[in-house]
């Protein structure tokens, strides 16, 4: 059976996926805190990134940039003048909604889709989606900063410095994940639009003139990377966009949706940006940010192409893609179908009853394999519920010591998705897991 929105939440909620942020006082909208198996999962997601984004390439590197940046950034970014939404109140229910997300039809007659009265609209108006805030003391206008809305900023003002320090040519790329924020009107559908998420984002500086071709290149590593995670083939696909969705920056722009309970919506977005954000900061800053070429001697204002993920979609993708009630012969089975390596547990170690000294045996099996795994160790309850719920969190294997590993050392490996039982010699496990997860995320 698929999923839905509501089964995914419930079973993020049960165990221990995410919670709403500061549920005891009532919460607060569009803000989540991952929980045990959230944030083991999605720092998996993170470091499966960066593994095929910097560590796998030599002209990739990364940087950390600061949350509050110098308010001229914003500026010259265009997110203080044009970083809006166009914002529209019903004047009867007082409910608020983005005018570009209302049916054409209703917005004809100012019809307010939540409760249906016409002329009910009131004029749209731009509203900001920064967050703003002061730093220093004094709340005053000079003291005015931001909290930043995207973490590509952070790597264009930093492009002159890794340059310099890193000694890199064009074509290379500056990579970064990190924090950002965005007022936004109408967040919701979970963790797919929140107002604190998390980025995952590479800009690729290039030479003129081959844009074009970096671009088509960017394109597909970025599709093959979600093949690689073991997202549904089926489920993906890219949106070109059309000449009214383009940026008035952008001279290309594709994104990677996937189909959600709610349609399809964008993963990701790839981009070729031009020379814009470069020449803009050499504009505001004054600052020289030219390249120069050695081989041809040109100096020019590098082209870039952009690659930006959400990481809180992709683990809200990965959750939606994985989930599956699967029927058996006496009952239905919750299961996450999740790539081995991004699995917040990659084993679970049981004993198969608590005495004959299977309990110190599988104790000490899960000490050894947590050198190297993130292990999780259940004696309680019956060995078919503990399966359950390992099922549910997404655990690829669950390793079971019986009688029969006080006769031979060997114990029982079961595999998540097929439920198929074959013994190992506990020597040899550490290897086995290792070699299990490599091979299954392929």
């Amino acid at each position: 059976m698929a999923a839905t929105m509501e089964k995914v939440v419930s079973l993020c909620r049960r165990r221990g996926f995410l919670f709403q942020s500061s549920e005891i006082y009532g919460g607060i909208n569009a803000c989540y805190d991952y929980g045990p198996m959230g944030v083991e999962l999605k720092r998996n997601i993170r470091d499966l990134w960066w593994e095929s984004m910097v560590r796998a390439r030599e002209n990739i590197v990364g940087i950390d940039a600061a949350i509050l940046m110098h308010p001229k950034v914003w500026e010259a970014s265009g997110h203080v003048e044009g970083f809006t939404d166009p914002l529209v109140d019903c004047r009867v229910c007082k409910m608020r909604f983005r005018e570009d997300e209302i049916d054409p039809e209703k917005r004809k007659d100012g019809r307010c889709p939540h409760c249906g009265n016409k002329n009910a609209l009131t004029d749209a108006r731009q509203f900001n989606l920064m967050f703003k805030t002061h730093m220093g003391p004094v709340e005053e206008s000079a003291s005015i900063i931001y909290l930043r809305p995207e973490t590509a900023q952070g790597i264009y003002v930093n492009y002159k410095n890794v340059l310099d320090s890193s000694r890199l040519k064009i074509p290379f790329g500056i990579a970064q994940i990190g924090k950002a924020f965005r007022n936004e009107i109408t967040p919701g559908n979970f963790i797919f639009r929140t107002r604190e998420f998390e980025q995952m984002e590479m800009q690729f500086f290039v030479k003129p003139g081959t844009d074009a071709e970096a671009f088509e290149y960017w394109k597909e590593q970025r599709m093959k990377w979600y093949f690689q995670l073991g997202i549904n083939r089926e489920k993906l696909r890219l949106h070109e966009h059309g000449s009214e969705e383009l940026a008035h920056y952008a001279r290309a722009a594709f994104d990677i949706e996937y189909e959600f309970p709610m349609g399809w919506k964008e993963l990701e977005g790839v981009h070729n940006r031009t020379d814009f954000d470069l020449s803009r900061h050499q504009e505001f800053s004054g600052k020289d940010l030219t390249y120069f070429d050695d081989s041809t001697r040109e100096r020019f204002v590098p082209y870039i192409i952009e690659t930006s993920a959400g990481v809180d979609r992709t683990v809200l993708t990965c959750l939606i893609d994985g989930y599956e009630e699967e029927k058996l012969e006496k009952e239905t089975r919750t299961v996450l179908h999740l790539n081995p390596k991004i699995a917040p547990v990659k084993a679970a170690v049981f004993p198969l009853v608590n005495r004959d000294g299977m309990p110190e045996i599988a104790r000490k099996i899960a000490d050894d394999l947590m050198r190297r795994f993130n292990v999780f160790f259940d004696a309680s309850g019956a060995v078919g519920r503990r399966y359950r719920r390992q099922d549910e969190i997404g655990t690829p294997f669950c390793i079971t010591i019986d009688s029969q590993t006080l006769e031979d050392d060997t114990v029982t490996i079961r595999n998540r998705d097929t439920m198929i039982q074959d013994r190992a010699g506990i020597r040899n496990l550490l290897q086995i897991i290792g070699d299990r997860i490599r091979t299954e995320s392929e």
